[in-house]
């Protein structure tokens, strides 16, 4: 069976060239062989490949560049998604797509789940939620998964972020009213890689939307506060660190162009009860994480 892949050198790309490898063949796309900036160009490189199942985790993810960059946030976002969706129906492929927590506007005050009514506040939330419904339009086989929060010791993201401005600075000013869970790559591509074996094997679950995300709660600074305790225990980290606190401050003191759900939790019970997962707390990815990095 053949998975292609998009998003190849991407932070989620990156571990399902990994962890697909035990299901079949891989081919990995990056940007030169699959540009979602030029959406029209996916459909004949689809037909080339044929494959059972399109991944497709690229996209534009500069949340704030976004707000400057509606235009091209909406065609990798909006419009290739849509054309990955055309071929998958006219190929008979499924279609695995993500997705994020800012198609909702954060402001319920439980966790979301699926069927709540996303309203992205952002243009990167909007060019997203494009994505997803033009996906559902289709008429193609898919399984979208909201992710949020993603992590990984690959690529630029929030913890590696930490890591270096912890090794720099004595006093590190974190958002601590925004919610959600800390996901790493490595879960998102090994839930994955679960949920495409039970589906290849027969056990095919219904199309549709599910929610993925680690188990528990915490705020930028609960993160940021536990990366830097984590570290301290690892040599090879520990000694590069100088912070020597970390403050929590409001959201309004770190005024950014695009506007974050104040709320991003995810109920990913769905996800669970279909594919039979229980996923872990968010501090063990982190850990995990750090670890990798702490050995190179």
């Amino acid at each position: 069976m053949k998975w292609l892949v998009t998003g190849r050198d991407g932070q989620v790309g990156w571990e399902l060239s990994r962890a697909l490898q035990p299901l079949g063949e891989v081919v990995p796309l990056g940007r030169v062989e699959a540009d979602l900036a030029v959406p029209d160009s996916l459909r004949d490189r689809v037909l080339q490949e044929r494959p059972a199942v399109i991944v497709n985790a690229a996209a534009y993810t500069a949340v704030d560049k976004a707000e400057s960059e509606p235009d091209l946030a909406m065609r990798i976002n909006g419009e290739a998604p849509a054309e990955l969706a055309r071929a998958a129906r006219d190929t008979g492929a499924l279609l695995i797509h993500y997705s994020t927590d800012y198609v909702f506007d954060g402001a319920k005050e439980g966790s979301y789940l699926e069927d709540d009514l996303p309203n992205p506040i952002s243009q990167y939330g909007r060019s997203k939620l494009c994505g997803e419904r033009a996906i559902a339009e289709s008429g193609c086989r898919y399984a979208i998964l909201r992710t949020q929060w993603v992590f990984g010791s690959h690529g630029g993201n929030f913890l590696r972020t930490i890591l270096r401005l912890a090794g720099g600075r004595e006093c590190l000013r974190i958002v601590s009213d925004q919610f959600g869970a800390p996901t790493s790559a490595r879960l998102i591509a090994d839930v994955t890689a679960q949920m495409l074996g039970r589906m290849a094997g027969g056990e095919l679950a219904p199309d549709g939307v599910y929610h993925l995300a680690a188990a528990g709660r915490a705020s930028w600074y609960d993160y940021a506060s536990f990366v830097v305790a984590t570290a301290r225990t690892l040599p090879g980290l520990a000694e590069r660190l100088k912070v020597k606190s970390i403050e929590p401050i409001a959201t309004a003191d770190y005024p950014l162009p695009a506007t974050r759900p104040v709320n991003a939790c995810f109920d990913c019970g769905k996800l669970e009860r279909a594919f039979g997962l229980t996923l872990p707390p968010w501090q063990r990815g982190v850990e995990l994480c750090l670890a990798e990095l702490a050995a190179r």
